[in-house]
């Protein structure tokens, strides 16, 4: 490219190879990323904010008071830590799997075999799908992508209907919502049922909410299409691990019981959400002092300094009762002991962070497209095959592991490790008053994450 291209900057990228395609104001030859190169321009620094950036230093008061990186003011709803857990040991080390002997090894596998006695460790398939999603799964336009995510929607909507969650009258809150294509089903869903019922001169008035909680900025929501259907669509960009649902004003106000919902919930995030949603684990669970616990909002400050009513749905963080859950489990290798709300059912089995970090590692040999250490040739697929969007860490291979045990041992110890932590996600559950299982939601050709986990009252609330 001889020349920058009209009300374009005219600055060469040597490392691209061409000019900057920045535009540039009225009269300069520069962009304001490059104005240094203007004769009598001011200096330009460094952003203190962000170094990512450059600002002019004449006018760097200004630029901290509107700069993108600035600490902006936290929403009422952000309470910092509210549902990390304890602070855990500070101490412990982690150890990698490569770096322990073969002996060391032995030792966790053997912890692992009797950790899991009397659990059930086989997950019993349970594929269903929903009718909403069936023109979608038959057009042709989607691709494989896209197909494997409606394969999972439908069996999630399937599941939410089966347990009697899928009505209206209540708010549903998509747990690491992304683009909100999951909520966004369950709303034509509904709509799809009201026109039945409308016809059928059913009562279809009850409310509708639908929360969507993503820690991140998301390019193509689809929650800004459903502004003007009658539904109260709302997202809060906010870590799982600060939110205090009490202090949401969208569920606050009309007090509708809570649905939770997920696709994939990865790691420590399914733990962070079951604190969120159902507040601190029962007598006994904490290990270290307490996070400071938060109140409803409708709670007298004299009842801080009342017991603890016991366990039980009751009316969970927020103004309305948790009628259940269904999260599509993901990434074990992700956890983290302070967030993991099944510690008290680890100590139970004589296992501390220390064993339940390295379950966590051996948990990703399940889903990596392991092969014989000593096979010859290209690998096999070790893609990523979870179906979600997100980045997941590579497998831990270790030279010592792939000497005594096989490839389909190694899928084994993985998928054990799995239940383990599954467990105490499920003992969590029953301490709370809710009756909760594992399913195979979809098969493993579509995902090797296709473990569901569901929950529901023990008994009506």
């Amino acid at each position: 490219m001889a020349a920058p291209l009209p009300g374009r900057c005219g600055f060469f990228v040597k490392k691209k190879k061409r000019f900057c395609k920045m535009i540039v104001a009225r009269g300069k030859v520069f962009c304001g990323e490059h104005a240094t190169m203007e004769e009598g321009s001011s200096r330009r620094i460094v952003c203190p904010l962000d170094p990512k950036h450059t600002v002019s230093e004449d006018k760097l008061d200004k630029h901290l008071k509107k700069c993108n990186s600035r600490e902006k003011p936290k929403p009422v709803y952000y309470v910092e830590n509210i549902n990390a857990g304890s602070a855990g040991d500070k101490t412990l080390q982690q150890v990698s799997l490569s770096e322990r002997s073969r002996t060391e090894l032995q030792s966790l596998l053997d912890k692992l075999k009797t950790a899991v006695t009397g659990l059930q460790c086989d997950v019993e398939d349970s594929v269903l799908s929903h009718s909403v999603l069936q023109e979608e799964l038959n057009n042709p336009k989607n691709g494989d992508s896209a197909h494997k995510h409606l394969k999972q929607q439908s069996s999630l909507l399937g599941h939410l209907e089966a347990l009697g969650l899928l009505r209206r009258g209540r708010c549903f809150v998509e747990f690491g919502a992304g683009r909100g294509k999951l909520s966004h089903w369950i709303h034509e869903a509904l709509k799809t049922r009201d026109q039945v019922e409308t016809r059928d001169q059913q009562d279809t008035s009850e409310d509708l909410q639908l929360l969507l909680v993503e820690r991140c900025s998301t390019r193509f929501k689809v929650d800004g299409k459903h502004q003007d259907t009658g539904a109260d669509f709302e997202r809060l960009q906010v870590d799982i691990q600060h939110l205090d649902l009490s202090k949401v004003q969208l569920i606050t106000q009309k007090k509708l019981p809570l649905v939770a919902v997920g696709k994939h919930l990865c790691g420590a995030a399914t733990d962070l959400a079951l604190r969120c949603l159902l507040g601190k684990p029962g007598p006994g669970e904490e290990t270290g002092p307490p996070a400071p616990k938060r109140l409803r909002t409708s709670e007298p400050a004299d009842s801080r300094d009342l017991p603890d009513p016991g366990p039980g749905p009751g009316p969970g963080p927020g103004p309305g009762p948790v009628l259940g859950l269904a999260v599509a489990l993901c990434c074990h290798h992700r956890c983290e002991w302070r967030h993991y709300v099944g510690q008290q059912f680890f100590e139970q089995r004589g296992l501390g962070a220390a064993e339940f970090s390295a379950f966590c590692r051996m948990s990703s040999w399940a889903t990596c497209g392991l092969r014989p250490t000593n096979q010859d040739g290209p690998p096999q697929d070790s893609t990523n095959q979870r179906g979600d969007d997100e980045e997941h860490e590579p497998t831990e291979e270790s030279d010592i592991v792939g000497s005594f045990l096989s490839a389909d041992e190694r899928q084994r110890v993985g998928r054990l490790c799995k239940r383990l932590i599954d467990g105490g996600r499920l003992h969590f559950l029953k301490s709370k008053g809710f009756d909760s299982k594992l399913s195979g939601y979809v098969s493993s050709h579509v995902t090797l994450e296709n473990v569901l986990l569901s929950a529901v009252p023990s008994s009506p609330s």
